[in-house]
């Protein structure tokens, strides 16, 4: 099945319709709202540097759902040691600057180019795209980004500079996240990291039809650190 091409028609074809590696279309922009409607459909944009922006619909996919995330020994210890401090939306900037110097496992380069960093910054402006922040003496040395819809959290990338750094973000996400009663997770595709957090591989047609009720909630929009403060 041919790969569809997109127009400035805000459309997307039906995710089932992707190539068996989850190609989808190719084409289009990176726009907040071309991309809350990518997100909303289980789709997402994934290229290199100077390639067309591609869209993605992988089949099966990796999910965590908050309440079955996974704690290891090792790392419950590392976070009652208490030596980090972990913040929501205080350098989202700074976190993507980090992730996209560091490229993925079995990957030349980073697939986080500057068309991708720019719109997801305006994301973050728009209350749409999230980050958190893991500090070691006032130091940044870990984090993540995502996108959030509904109860869903669209998880994008993650770095460390301290060992365990970006797993505590991600515990600290998770924790807040199940506070507010999200969910899922989206992890996109498999990592021996993610399944060890007791994400698992779903169906496509499973994941869309959790994704569909997870888009029923309201949205938690805006500065999440602040929502956070606000809540205690």
């Amino acid at each position: 099945m041919p790969v569809y091409q997109l127009s400035d028609e805000l459309v997307f074809p039906d995710p089932s319709l992707a190539e068996k590696d989850g190609l989808l279309a190719i084409g289009g922009d990176l726009s907040v709202k071309r991309l809350l409607l990518a997100y909303s459909h289980g789709i997402f944009p994934w290229f290199e540097e100077g390639s067309p922006i591609l869209w993605w619909a992988l089949n099966p996919r990796m999910v965590l759902y908050p309440v079955e995330f996974k704690l290891s020994k090792s790392l419950k210890q590392k976070i009652k040691k208490a030596e980090f401090n972990i913040t929501f939306d205080n350098a989202f900037e700074e976190v993507i600057k980090y992730c996209s110097r560091v490229p993925r496992k079995d990957q030349g380069g980073t697939w986080i180019t500057e068309e991708m960093k720019q719109a997801y910054i305006e994301m973050h402006k728009a209350g749409f795209a999230h980050s958190v922040e893991c500090y070691q003496e006032n130091k940044l040395v870990g984090g993540l980004y995502g996108v959030s819809i509904g109860k869903a959290f669209f998880g994008e990338s993650m770095f460390h500079l301290k060992t365990d750094a970006s797993k505590i973000a991600f515990y600290a996400l998770n924790k807040q996240l199940k506070k507010w009663n999200f969910q899922l997770i989206d992890a996109q595709m498999e990592t021996p990291l993610l399944k060890s957090f007791g994400a698992c591989l779903i169906p496509l047609e499973d994941y869309r039809n959790k994704l569909e009720k997870a888009m029923a909630s309201e949205t938690k929009k805006g500065n999440w650190g602040q929502l956070i403060n606000e809540e205690q």
